[in-house]
């Protein structure tokens, strides 16, 4: 009878995309890991810098809006393909390891196969774009509270919902809903939000190519919004978004590049 010695699976976050933001513990497992899967909001210079040399390096990315896809099904049997072989592997997500990730269908797979795992949080990209931006989540009389949500599927958002979003006091962190911008500032003019709340564009927060830009909804009455052109895009709406030109204390480049795309062409791809 064959015995396999089964290696073991860290589902880690790496951060919202400056290196530096990486957890400790996640970096000590993507220096001695024999096998890493990186997403595509992954910095390639924490990948660059500290994988060892004998490792592999799988890229199995999604960006959907590009037609960039890799189906859930085939990074589930590549994490089990070599977790079987015993190789430490590396799940590396940007962000945080468990919002807006598809980490409950690798926790089942690795369940199913009765593989070990730890997870590792990560600096999640609100969390990166408020600290990048100046833009304190929550503040005394500016907001209690703070929600993460997502327009990926509008159909599934009610009109209750709305209206509820537009009189909160909470700060609202939109991800994956660049492309629904027009969508939602218009939606919550018409459910009566307050027109002097902020509402910040944020792209490629962290990086070197972060990209800023912020009005009330007041002002969105004469100004146009801004094209979606780069993932991640995050959006925050709420009074906290005001305090952005006090605090603000990133100097942007104003560079038109995606921080994010180099990995493409620098490690193997998943099939």
């Amino acid at each position: 009878m064959k015995i396999i010695n089964k290696g073991k699976v860290i589902l880690a976050g790496a951060g919202p995309g400056d290196p530096d933001l990486i957890s400790v513990k996640a970096l000590k497992y993507l220096q001695i890991a024999d096998v890493v899967l990186i997403d595509r909001l992954v910095s390639p210079v924490l990948i660059e810098e500290n994988v060892r040399k004998e490792a592999l390096v799988i890229y199995v990315g999604k960006q959907c809006s590009k037609g960039i896809h890799t189906p859930q099904k085939g990074i589930n049997e590549l994490i089990v393909e070599f977790a079987l072989l015993g190789k430490l592997v590396l799940r590396l997500k940007g962000g945080d390891a468990s919002l807006f990730s598809n980490i409950l269908d690798e926790l089942e797979i690795l369940q199913q196969n009765s593989i070990s795992y730890e997870i590792v949080p990560g600096i999640s990209a609100a969390f990166g774009a408020a600290a990048y931006t100046g833009i304190p989540l929550t503040a005394r009389e500016y907001s209690r509270g703070v929600r993460f949500l997502t327009l990926y599927d509008l159909k599934k958002v009610a009109s209750n919902l709305w209206q509820d979003w537009a009189t909160t006091s909470d700060t609202l962190v939109f991800y994956m809903s660049g492309q629904r911008l027009q969508t939602l500032t218009n939606i919550l003019s018409e459910k009566g939000i307050n027109s002097s709340k902020g509402i910040a564009v944020v792209q490629q927060a962290t990086t070197p190519f972060q990209k800023t830009i912020v009005f009330t909804f007041e002002e969105l009455k004469d100004k146009k919004l801004p094209d979606f052109e780069f993932v991640p895009t995050i959006i925050i709406v709420g009074n906290v978004v005001n305090l952005h030109k006090q605090f603000n204390w990133v100097q942007e480049l104003n560079i038109t590049e995606s921080y994010f795309d180099n990995h493409k062409n620098t490690y193997q791809n998943a099939i």
